[in-house]
């Protein structure tokens, strides 16, 4: 009878249905024995100074938000790194996740430290305590430490602006990770690094270094006395016991910053080792004249020197040539030694008068900081010889030219220039007598009248008779193809001379450079018609003026140069070309200071 009951109640309890029921039970209960916590825990609970310490975080749900907040280990410790590690699991009956954190920590004191409860979504952890004792320091079985700092500079006592090599060595014995290693700094020094870093090898005490040598150069910016702030790096290194952290520095350095000395005699200071000065004066042309463009090259090096620090040459235009300079280039050159600057000035030159042309002596004055004496760097430069214009530019002299042949020399712009307009009627100034003087005003002055008006009747006579018969013979040969000309291509814009004059005039008091051309051509065209006139240069031949040559030629310089230092003034040649026009000199006070080119 027992037997047929059991076999009742194993039916009863493996039938389908009940087998459901009692799986899901068996996870209920699963499931309700389990608990979500936060679990913390170290390596090591003691330590030694400046040894790593890993917290290891095990989260046992997975709703871990952004993780563990760490915010509470930064007053204790360094946090160096983290890294997380997720595992699940199911299991019958169970399912299981499982997250990791380990946290790399640095601790800033000795003692006992408190690591708190870190919260990891809505669970917190234990907290902890660690033990953190004086290290003892690292030394090798020679003695020696496995890193070192060595500072040292090229002059203790150097003068303002001068040029200190600051040099750092990083000595090393062991493997050094993640190493951070201090830039020199100082707010009353310029500092920038010399070159690249240098590798060597060297044995101290028996111990082999390797020795990594970084230069800095250093420009003091004011006088006295001037520290050098410490150099340290950080650095893990392995250790017997672990990783460790090790934290190295040089000695402080100073510097006794010497001013200015009061013997210096220039506004521009230049500390340098040595200075020197090259200059040359080439021509494009093998046989250069007057207006042809000269290059006068000059280079100034200083050893020891910034190229800011070296001062700028000036040079001022004179009677014998004109000055055109460039902006100056500045280039530098590093070596193991120093800095070596180089400044290079480009300028052109433009001769105004024939003969040798000879440029001022190029003087440089520093103070030897070797030496420690006042110094001075000198060049000159070699001549050249100028030609003179050429002779096309006097083909067409003036009455007025005629009688004096002799070239004029360059003049102020108080002498008049020469002019093609015919001179205003003068009597013939004939030496007479006492004698002849009295029959002259004897004679009758109404005979002289009368005759001259005959004259002048006759000879219009004798020109309409001409142009009848040169217009019966245009009109009786037959036409020729119309050629197109200057008036075709180029029409004028103005009415006569006397508009395109006031147009020129206007131009150049205006400082129009750009559109002076124009205006010249213009005019010229209206005064000597458009058979003669083809370029500027045949307004020059054909005034066969000095001056208004001259100023010509230093309005087309400035037109076709690149240099923008210096503004063209058109006023000058306003006065020229009024002085051409009536035939004489117009009087002026400042003139007489002035050169043929006024403009520099």
């Amino acid at each position: 009878m027992v037997i047929p009951q059991l076999n009742k109640v194993k039916a009863l309890i493996f039938s389908l249905p009940n087998r459901i029921l009692m799986l899901l039970f068996l996870l209920s209960f699963g499931q309700a024995s389990y608990a979500a916590s936060v679990t913390a825990s170290l390596d090591k609970t003691t330590s030694v100074e400046n040894e790593v310490v890993q917290l290891t975080l095990r989260a046992d749900f997975t709703n871990t938000g952004n993780g563990p907040e760490l915010d509470a280990l930064k007053e204790n410790f360094e946090i160096l790194g983290k890294s997380q590690n997720s595992q699940f699991s199911f299991n019958l009956g169970t399912n299981t996740a499982l997250s990791y954190w380990i946290v790399s920590l640095m601790p800033k004191s000795v003692g006992v430290i408190d690591i708190p409860a870190i919260k990891i979504g809505d669970h917190e952890s234990n907290p902890l305590k660690l033990t953190v004792k004086n290290s003892p320091q690292l030394l090798d079985s020679n003695g020696n430490p496995p890193a070192m700092i060595k500072t040292q500079v090229s002059e203790v006592e150097p003068y303002l602006q001068q040029q200190v090599i600051l040099s750092v060595k990083l000595y090393t014995s062991v493997a050094l990770q993640n190493a951070n290693l201090s830039v020199p700094s100082h707010p009353d020094l310029i500092i920038e690094q010399l070159v690249d870093d240098q590798m060597s090898y060297e044995t101290i005490n028996g111990t082999d270094y390797q020795v990594l040598t970084r230069e800095y150069l250093a420009f003091p910016q004011r006088s006295g006395l001037l520290t050098i702030p410490v150099q340290t790096i950080q650095a893990m290194i392995n250790t017997n016991t672990g990783r460790r952290m090790i934290k190295v520095q040089s000695e402080p350095l100073a510097l006794q910053v010497l001013p200015i000395p009061a013997s210096y005699p220039s506004d521009n200071w230049l500390p340098s080792e040595a200075v020197t000065v090259t200059t040359k004066l080439t021509s494009t042309v093998e046989q250069p004249r007057v207006g042809d463009t000269l290059i006068w090259d000059i280079q100034i090096q200083a050893k020891g020197a910034l190229p800011e620090q070296i001062p700028t040459m000036a040079f001022n235009s004179t009677r014998a040539y004109k000055l055109y300079p460039k902006p100056a280039e500045f280039n530098t050159r590093k070596t193991a030694q120093g800095i070596t600057g180089q400044l290079n000035m480009s300028i052109e030159v433009v001769p105004t008068e024939e003969g040798q042309i000879t440029l001022p002596k190029i003087t440089v004055p520093y103070w030897d900081t070797e030496q420690r004496v006042m110094q001075s760097a000198e060049a000159s430069t070699k001549t050249l010889h100028i030609n003179p214009l050429p002779d096309g530019s006097q083909k067409a002299p003036s009455p007025a030219a005629a009688a004096n042949t002799t070239p004029l020399p360059p003049q102020s712009r108080s002498v008049a220039p020469i002019s093609l307009n015919k001179p205003k009627p003068v009597a013939a100034q004939t030496p007479v007598t006492e004698t002849s003087t009295v029959v002259a005003t004897t004679g009758s002055t109404s005979n002289i009248k009368r005759y001259l008006i005959i004259a002048l009747i006759a000879s219009s006579l004798v020109m309409v008779a001409l142009w009848f018969y040169l217009k019966r013979k245009s009109a009786s040969t037959p036409s020729e193809p119309n050629v197109p000309t200057l008036q075709d291509f180029a029409p004028l814009n103005t009415p006569d001379e006397k508009s395109a004059y006031a147009n020129l005039i206007g131009c150049c008091r205006d400082n129009q450079l750009t559109e002076l051309r124009s205006h010249l051509l213009e005019w010229a065209r209206h005064r000597w018609g458009d058979e003669e006139i083809t370029s500027v240069d045949d307004i020059k031949r054909l005034s066969a003026s000095v001056s208004l040559t001259q100023l010509l030629m230093e309005a087309e310089l400035m037109m076709y140069s690149q240099n923008t230092h210096h503004q063209w003034l058109g006023e000058p040649l306003a006065e020229a070309l009024q002085e051409f026009t009536s035939g004489e000199a117009k009087p002026s006070q400042a003139s007489q200071l002035k050169t043929l080119y006024p403009n520099f």
